[in-house]
């Protein structure tokens, strides 16, 4: 099989692998250019000498300014959580591009509130900005994976969620450059941090005009019985008649999947919960999805994300546009292997063989950082030009780089859009997406102490962290690409062991494509009998 090559689980029309589902899946992945640019640009800018002056952090001890640099980090988390719990209410009553661009006009009013902040005024409008920026961005967070996993052909749906980590990883390109670029072009004043915080405006404007473009989920619409609206946006997305057999399959199985749910107790506002607390099996596949997060955030991304310059000054970079530039080629690095994972990996490797492979490659990265930090102490012997021992803790900190940007970063993300029924895929993403913003609020908290307390056991922890996740995924997590969403929750049947699952559910998918594909055409061929006699 060539790295471009598709396995359907049924016989797919050239057609359905058009420009339309992939532009919307874009608009919807852009949501996370928000939270790209703010997880490279918050630190970086908290780092720039014209910030630290005007808000006079020099009166300020060093465990003062750890404080308040985690606090205008971490705010944002906050905010981030309660964004992800509300979309849920938000995607049942509103849909999921309704409530994409509801949140996006959130995170404009917070962006457009921090821009009033100056040394006169204070912090204050930068704090609670954050909170309204975070707000919309965890609703942001929580449905535009689901929207883009539900108008998804099944052979390339890993590839467009990753559209989500494309956004992201642009963002976090431009955020990480920005302040490097204010700080060698621009005076140390006002304006040159306060740049960094407007640009905020252009994604969160994109999304906001971009999702009124948007056709909503057809899966989402039959949920609320919107049925003729539903089959004229499938058919959009898919640029195929009504008529046409992949649309009667697509439909079939949306019906189906939807009278099982009206089985087990209907499809109100409540009904995700009522399932939620008397099933074993949905409450272990929140526990999966949940867990994931607590993998990704403790792999060490997002401290290195949010405090950057903290991390470089640790292994030896001193200078602050010197910091600046390495954290630039952190960005760079991370967006060129998110691209190199879209197009080749996602729906070719899998998701179980990727987690992984970047649980074990980084943490071995991580271990050699570590203990280069702990022999060398770089912080005691501060130089310009690092030797070769230095190069290499370099060298190993961007090979971790490229062993989770394309794995633990956007995988998570993959596996909770599309490891849920129909009937608690919303709440699911908001728990998922909850548990992603509670463990980044407590890595961005507390990582300023952690860095002054633990010191190079910092990256020992992390590490220790990322080989336990890859025992996490071995057991516990099956394979899902490929696999129809009608069809997933087959997988984690308690009887399957996680390294099976996979294998034994797409076969029994393809046998019962096969019968489904038999039964249509033959109703076709005696409506078109039926027709001929008539005619005649």
């Amino acid at each position: 099989m060539g790295l471009f090559t598709k396995t359907e689980d049924r016989p797919t029309p050239s057609n359905v692998y058009n420009w339309r589902v992939y532009a919307c899946a874009a608009v919807a992945g852009s949501a996370a250019m928000m939270i790209g640019y703010d997880s490279a640009f918050i630190g970086t800018t908290l780092a720039l000498t014209s910030f630290k002056d005007e808000f006079h952090f020099e009166d300020l001890s060093t465990s003062e300014v750890d404080l308040l640099n985690a606090n205008i980090v971490s705010c944002y988390q906050a905010g981030a959580f309660f964004g992800a719990i509300f979309a849920y209410a938000a995607a049942f009553k509103l849909g999921r591009t309704v409530g994409l661009a509801v949140f996006s006009a959130f995170f404009v009013l917070g962006a457009g509130m921090m821009l009033g902040a100056n040394g006169e005024r204070g912090l204050g409008l930068i704090y609670g900005g954050r909170v309204l920026a975070g707000f919309g961005v965890g609703g942001a967070s929580n449905l535009a994976p689901i929207y883009i996993a539900e108008i998804s052909p099944p052979a390339i749906r890993g590839r467009l969620v990753c559209m989500f980590e494309l956004g992201w990883q642009i963002g976090g390109l431009v955020g990480f450059w920005i302040n490097y670029g204010v700080s060698e072009t621009l005076p140390s004043n006002h304006k040159q941090w306060i740049i960094p915080f407007a640009i905020q405006l252009i994604p969160s404007g994109l999304l906001f005009f971009g999702s009124f473009w948007l056709h909503e989920s057809p899966r989402w619409l039959m949920s609320k019985g919107k049925r003729e609206k539903a089959i004229k946006n499938l058919c959009w997305i898919r640029n195929l008649d009504e008529d046409d057999v992949y649309i009667k399959e697509e439909l079939y199985a949306i019906d189906t999947n939807l009278e099982q749910q009206m089985t087990n107790g209907g499809l109100g506002f409540w009904q995700p919960f009522k399932l939620l607390a008397r099933s074993r099996k949905v409450q272990w596949r929140f526990f999966l999805g949940g867990s994931l997060f607590f993998w990704q955030n403790t792999s060490g991304i997002n401290a290195i994300n949010y405090y950057s310059p903290t991390v470089f000054k640790s292994i030896g970079i001193v200078g602050t546009n010197t910091s600046l530039f390495t954290t630039g080629l952190f960005g760079v690095v991370k967006t060129v292997f998110t691209l190199f994972y879209l197009v080749f990996l996602i729906d070719q490797l899998g998701r179980r063989r990727l987690l992984m492979i970047g649980a074990i490659g980084g943490s071995l990265c991580l271990w050699y950082v570590g203990a280069y930090i702990a022999i060398a102490k770089p912080a005691d012997n501060p130089t310009t030009n690092l030797d070769g021992a230095g190069i290499s803790a370099i060298f190993f900190f961007y090979l971790w780089t490229a062993f989770y940007s394309p794995t633990w970063n956007p995988t998570p993300w993959v596996l909770n859009s599309e490891m849920f029924d129909q009937n608690v895929r919303t709440l699911a993403q908001a728990f998922a997406a909850a548990n992603n913003w509670f463990w980044n609020f407590l890595v961005a908290r507390f990582t300023p102490q952690m860095f002054s307390s633990m010191g190079y056991g910092v990256y020992f922890f992390f590490a220790a962290l990322m080989l336990c996740s890859a025992a996490f995924v071995f057991f516990l997590i099956p394979e899902t690409k490929n696999i129809p969403l009608e069809a997933v929750d087959r997988l984690f049947d308690r009887k399957l062991k996680a390294t099976s699952a996979h294998r034994i559910v797409w076969a029994e998918v393809q046998q019962e494509e096969e019968a489904l594909r038999v039964g249509i055409s033959a109703d076709m061929e005696k409506e078109a009998a039926v027709n001929q006699v008539e005619n005649v």
